[in-house]
């Protein structure tokens, strides 16, 4: 299956969604962000601890299905940043499974990922 690839999540939060098969997520890479802006309700991500540059075939995460977006905007104070407002786009999970990449490619500005889905007792990730 293709996905959209959501990279460089923590460690605690993908053992939180393997723990828990529904997880609200806050998101504000803005790499991530912008995979989220092409992404609706009821379609699949795939979602791994390795940043982008380091994500190559056999690269190992969790398939999980979208069920809600909330999109918003937060300021934040003039002292800590050069910006005056950051994005957040925060997103409730359903885990489906666990996956590996046999295929990158990039489309309209989207990284996405061939994923094979995998059973826990073949991940290695952890």
């Amino acid at each position: 299956m293709e996905l959209p690839l959501l990279s460089g999540i923590t460690r605690r939060t993908l053992d939180s969604i393997l723990r828990n098969p529904y997880r609200t997520i806050e998101i504000r890479s803005a790499r991530n962000y912008l995979v989220l802006e092409r992404v609706h309700e009821g379609d699949l991500i795939f979602l791994t601890y390795e940043s982008l540059e380091d994500v190559t075939k056999g690269t190992e995460g969790i398939i999980a299905k979208v069920v809600r977006i909330e999109r918003t905007h937060q300021r934040i104070p003039w002292e800590e940043s050069d910006e005056r407002e950051m994005s957040i786009c925060r997103v409730q999970l359903r885990l489906v499974g666990l996956g590996r990449i046999i295929e990158i490619h990039e489309r309209e500005g989207v990284t996405m990922v061939k994923v094979r889905e995998m059973t826990h007792h073949e991940i290695s990730m952890g």
